[in-house]
């Protein structure tokens, strides 16, 4: 008999749970949501206030089956998912699936996985919030019916398998407009004039506030100032302070991960989630900034015994959004004592990187002494230099943390002291420097400040960044990409000894590491949605609808009207957009005419992607026009025909090797080199346009030895059978079958009998294709089945293909 039955949502969190609590308890895990919308036009009644239907997920019928099962048995039944609006619908659902008598059933939330916020909770139980359930209820039927009935719009103006939702579609608005606000952005120079003087044999850098627009300008002043005498006219010293952040919200913690160490957004929630679910930090999903007094106690003791009660400040933090809910906590450690977590790397990092920041923000203020100095030039009256230096008088926060910041923003890293100086002290002039400087546009959005945006914009919320940053680039809307940058000159001039030199210099500009890059898809479906379905893709209507979700989960709204609103007008939209000609959405251009040829070029959005068209089909001669797919950073609706001639010139005759011919040509997977009926893809450092004979062959060369390393048996009398190395160690390969070695088997010593055997053992892998079940928050409905890719054989292949299905269609 079972006294008591606590429901969680994760295996791991169960048995870290019942660790703390007695033999009367027995806990389990519901792996997450039970039940969900079906997959059929059935699931949203709309006519009777959007009554959705939910069936049991066909995985979780037998986990409903034995928990069905226990809570029969038990006295009292916990429902113990996570304290958010997600976490009160999976208790609902729960209770609903299993039948659960109100009378045993008990609710209770709690932020943290230690003994005493277990048993805290177990002694302060409550019902389930059904405000929150119908939050995240309004949230799911929505989101159904904008994927269910605008995805399909899509499938039939654009192409198969596009998928739109009310948080994905703006969040790739926002990529597709800074991507097109770079495109079109026009760098501007300026010169920029720092001296260097030498004070008692070191160097200090003194700046000219104002820069030169030309050239001739920078030229000028510096020419004024051969023979001048710098002076030191006014010196100003001031103490600055400087406070530490808040302690990590879901998006704070998510931006910092990616700045500090390189983690992606969906990295840094599954680590986080395992640190919670280990009871290692407090929960991970919050907007709040707030820190329990518990928490703050600790963290005062921490700091007062390891750095002394000056470096304590305590602090509470009040979180900006108006949604935030304060009751909740920001994450924080639970043991402010504990500076290891885990033995896993990735844990062990992100877990100091909390116990840093949540540290850090109960310690006293930095204090800054900055000093300002102003030098004279004896030539130039009306110009004066500035010097800054910084010296830490007191460390506070520094000592254990200081904030990362995002491309083009202010960095807070301390500057440096000055060498000692005094008023009216003569400085000698080592060089002064006019160096040519360009204005830069706004940085590509990184995973991390694209949820910093969304955040800013009050568009999702903290369950839903991870989820819809994955999304879209699943669906092949947004690349997380590195682009090499270009090489560009700029001018320097420097006057030394009193003489007047100028050098031309090269630098690259634009590399970019880590950045989001859209589609051209992307930019076709965002504009189509755009044109007739503004709402959608409306910030200001985006961050509307998650206010009424705050106000359907706090009783101020009821969630069936909430949707009636949005969905009739919605609906309307729909429906007109049937009239709507599919040519006027598919993103082609008609670039104008080859002058070597005088045929038509065109660029296209075809199956397989972008591609550039010359020529058209000629019935009678039978003529077929040549196609090139676009190179990394060229798009559709900026390539120009110069640009597309370009591509006509791949595939490319390099020479031959072994008598037979190389090729270099780009395929749907990238740049590659044709040899001998074989595909070798081109190292990133290669360019298909411009390597050259000689080094194609050195590419082949190290293929070949490459997979001769990788084969570690082969067998005569069944060449179909391999024993190869692979990436993740020695395997079989038995025709298309992949087959796993067992332990204590010596790969090199296989018999070709053994390796039938283990193939016959291994379960083919299902057949690729269907719907597949989708676990993210926003979920595009009907997802188009995945076909298995075709290993194409020329550049022009694929598109040929693309080219013949979009004309079909």
């Amino acid at each position: 008999m079972v006294k008591n039955l606590v429901i969680v949502e994760s295996p791991a969190k169960a048995k870290t749970i019942e660790g703390y609590l007695g033999k009367d308890f027995i806990v389990k895990s519901s792996f997450g949501h039970v039940r969900d919308l079906p997959k059929d036009n059935n699931a949203i009644d709309i006519k009777n206030g959007f009554k959705p239907t939910y069936v049991v997920s066909a995985d979780k019928k037998e986990i409903i089956a034995q928990l069905k099962k226990l809570a029969k048995e038990a006295d009292t039944v916990w429902l113990a998912s996570d304290d958010d609006r997600e976490g009160e619908a999976i208790s609902w659902h729960l209770s609903e699936a299993l039948n659960l008598n109100d009378a045993k059933t008990r609710r209770i939330v709690f932020r943290e996985i230690t003994k005493n916020a277990i048993l805290n909770a177990i002694e302060s139980p409550r019902k389930i919030d059904i405000n929150r359930v119908n939050a995240q209820q309004a949230r799911r039927v929505l989101d159904r019916l904008v994927g269910f009935e605008l995805s399909p719009v899509l499938w039939k103006k654009i192409k198969t398998g596009l998928s739109a939702g009310r948080v994905q579609s703006v969040a790739v608005r926002l990529v597709v407009e800074r991507e097109r606000e770079i495109e079109k952005f026009k760098a501007e120079s300026a010169f920029k004039i720092v001296a260097y003087l030498l004070v008692n044999g070191k160097q200090l850098e003194a700046e000219l506030p104002t820069r030169f627009k030309t050239q001739a300008e920078a030229q000028t002043f510096l020419e004024n100032c051969q023979g001048a005498t710098y002076t030191i006219e006014n010196l100003e010293k001031k103490p600055v302070k400087r406070s530490p952040a808040a302690p990590f919200t879901t998006s704070t913690l998510q931006q910092e991960a990616s700045r500090k160490l390189g983690y992606s957004v969906a990295q840094t929630m599954t680590v986080a989630q395992k640190l919670y679910e280990a009871g290692k930090i407090s929960y991970m999903r919050t907007d709040s900034t707030n820190l329990s007094q518990d928490a703050i106690n600790g963290a005062a003791a921490e700091i007062t015994q390891a750095f002394g009660a000056d470096y304590a400040k305590t602090r509470q933090y009040r979180t900006k959004s108006s949604s935030a809910q304060e009751a909740h906590e920001a994450i924080r450690p639970t043991d402010f004592n504990a500076k290891q977590a885990s033995t896993d790397r990735s844990e062990q990092r992100l877990y100091e990187l909390i116990w840093k920041r949540a540290i850090a923000s109960q310690m006293a203020d930095a204090v800054i002494e900055k000093t300002t100095a102003t030098i004279g030039i004896s030539t130039q009256p009306n110009a004066k230099l500035v010097a800054t230096g910084e010296v830490v008088t007191f460390e506070g926060f520094l000592k254990v943390y200081i904030e990362s910041k995002d491309d083009g923003e202010q960095n807070d890293d301390i500057k440096g002291m000055l060498p000692p100086l005094s008023v009216g002290q003569v400085l000698n002039l080592d060089r002064l420097q006019a160096t040519q400087r360009f204005t830069r546009p706004a940085p590509r959005y990184t995973e991390a400040s694209l949820v910093k945006k969304l955040e800013e914009l009050g568009i999702g919320r903290p369950s839903t960044y991870a989820p819809t940053i994955s999304t879209i680039q699943k669906r092949g809307y947004i690349e997380k990409d590195n682009r090499e940058g270009k090489e560009r000159t700029y001018q320097v001039l420097t006057l030394v000894n009193n003489a007047l030199k100028s050098e031309t210099k090269t630098e690259i500009t634009g590399a970019e590491k880590g950045k989001l890059f859209p589609t051209d898809m992307a930019m076709v479906v965002n504009d189509f949605l755009e044109d007739h379905f503004p709402a959608i893709i409306d910030y200001k209507f985006t961050a509307k609808v998650e206010e009424e979700f705050d106000q359907i989960a706090t009783g101020n709204k009821q969630w069936d009207k909430m949707l009636e609103n949005f969905y009739g007008p919605f609906h309307e939209t729909v429906e007109s957009s049937q009239n709507i000609e599919r040519s006027t959405v598919s993103g082609a251009r008609d670039l104008g005419v080859d002058p070597n040829t005088g045929k038509k070029v065109f660029a296209k959005l075809g199956r397989f992607g972008p591609y550039v068209q010359l020529g058209e089909e000629n019935e009678e001669t039978k003529e077929k026009p040549v196609y090139a797919s676009l190179r990394k950073g060229q798009f559709l609706e900026s390539i120009t025909l110069e640009d597309a001639l370009e591509l006509f010139k791949l595939p490319r005759i390099l020479g031959t090797f072994e008598d037979k011919e190389m090729t270099a040509a780009i395929g749907r997977f990238g740049p590659f080199i044709k040899h001998n009926n074989k595909f070798i893809s081109l190292p990133k450092q290669y360019d298909p346009y411009t390597v050259n004979a000689e080094e194609a062959i050195a590419i082949i060369e190290a293929k070949r030895k490459a997979d001769a390393e990788k084969c570690i048996k082969t067998f005569e009398e069944n060449p179909e059978v391999q024993v190869l190395n692979g990436r993740f160690g020695p395997y079989i390969v038995v025709g298309k079958k992949n087959v796993k070695i067992p332990k204590g088997k010596e790969p090199g010593e296989l018999t070709l009998e053994e390796c039938l055997t283990l193939a016959e053992q291994t379960p083919d892998k299902p057949t690729r294709g269907g719907f597949k079940k989708k676990t993210v928050a926003e979920k595009p409905e009907k997802e188009a089945p995945k076909k298995k890719a075709a290993p194409k054989k020329t550049a022009s292949t694929a598109t040929k293909k693309a080219a013949a299905t979009a004309k079909k269609k």
